[in-house]
């Protein structure tokens, strides 16, 4: 493996790592106060997690990088639950069983 430098100003050079760098930080670190590098650590993987598995993505049809987003119906006796997720900053919301 070799590192490839990126070329000076030249903005679409990186600009799917700029998009990433601008979501993460839109979404999850401009809300967080960050303790330390072990406390980043945990909420950039718990972030990373979310955003693979159920963060609705708009090019991939409302769907996730993992797979899709499990839209059935809800079950025929059942009640939802919410998952907090970073924290609170976001929630999920699951059918459960009654």
């Amino acid at each position: 493996m070799r590192v490839i430098r990126s070329p000076v100003r030249a903005p679409n050079a990186n600009a799917i790592a700029e998009r990433w760098v601008a979501t993460v930080r839109n979404e999850c670190l401009d809300w967080t106060l960050v303790a330390g590098r072990g406390h980043l650590d945990k909420i950039l993987a718990e972030y990373v997690a979310h955003y693979n598995a159920a963060r609705p993505h708009r090019s991939l049809a409302l769907d996730a990088p993992n797979g899709p987003i499990d839209r059935a119906g809800p079950p025929p006796r059942g009640r939802i639950v919410e998952r907090r997720v970073l924290g609170g900053l976001d929630h999920q919301y699951e059918w459960t069983a009654a």
